[in-house]
């Protein structure tokens, strides 16, 4: 089948480029650093096509799709992974920085649907999994912009999924816990500048917060997002990814 992952350069998004490539299924790489895209090609076991695009450029966002259409056909499975966060309390939080996460984290996921999903409803078949956050699920101090952009993205899973349920596709979110990522590594040098401690201190905290004790890997993300590729029957939930911390 014919894939098309965003933020494919590195984490979660690397992760998951890999799985669907060595499921036997040809993976399009999209973000904005070519050069990196290509070392993560060249490291795959598949068919893979660069795409180098800025998601936060909505015809970027057109033409990366019109690309793999036009080297392989239409998309398949599309996963939507490309996202950012950043921390600061909600009183400081600047209409900018609120409007990029919107941006990242929900537009530019609308966008990506709306442009993936009429060629999956005409063919009877797809699989979109969006990549959230449990930050989508609850509540949690200085991160006011990322988690509205979270929650937003679920409400956008949850009634896609619905509008299409009937045709043969199927519209989930995977919503990790802390992540060994690089987003991650940002977040730990951010508590570490703003508290005094080490890194490594840091770092404990964020695995103190997931009942497993430590971060979740790429690869376990990427494990729940096939789960949704795999399964038919899973259409619109939020799947946790984070060691138990939030039940739901």
């Amino acid at each position: 089948m014919i894939a098309l992952v965003t933020g494919a350069s590195k984490g979660i998004g690397t992760a998951c480029a890999r799985a669907l490539s060595e499921a036997g299924h040809r993976v399009a790489l999209v973000s904005r650093d070519e050069s990196v895209l290509q070392k993560v090609a060249d490291s795959l076991p598949g068919e893979t096509l660069v795409v180098p695009a800025d998601m936060l450029d909505p015809e970027a966002i057109e033409a990366a799709v019109a690309r793999v259409e036009e080297e392989w056909g239409a998309v398949e499975i599309l996963v939507v992974n490309a996202g950012a966060s950043m921390s600061a309390p909600l009183v400081r939080t600047t209409d900018e920085d609120w409007q990029r996460m919107l941006d990242l984290n929900l537009t530019a996921p609308f966008r990506c649907l709306r442009r993936a999903l009429p060629s999956m409803t005409e063919a009877g078949f797809g699989r979109v999994v969006v990549v959230a956050s449990v930050a989508g699920k609850i509540g949690s101090a200085r991160i006011a912009a990322y988690t509205a952009s979270k929650h937003g993205v679920l409400g956008l899973v949850r009634t896609a999924a619905m509008e299409v349920a009937k045709t043969g596709v199927t519209v989930n979110a995977v919503c990790p816990g802390y992540v060994d990522t690089p987003m991650t590594d940002e977040s730990v040098a951010n508590i570490a500048a703003g508290t005094g401690r080490s890194e490594d201190d840091a770092r404990a905290i964020l695995e103190n917060l997931q009942p497993i004790g430590r971060l979740v890997t790429a690869e376990e993300v990427a494990a729940a997002v096939m789960l949704c590729v795999d399964n038919a029957a899973i259409n619109g939930q939020g799947i946790n990814v984070d060691g138990g911390a939030v039940q739901s």
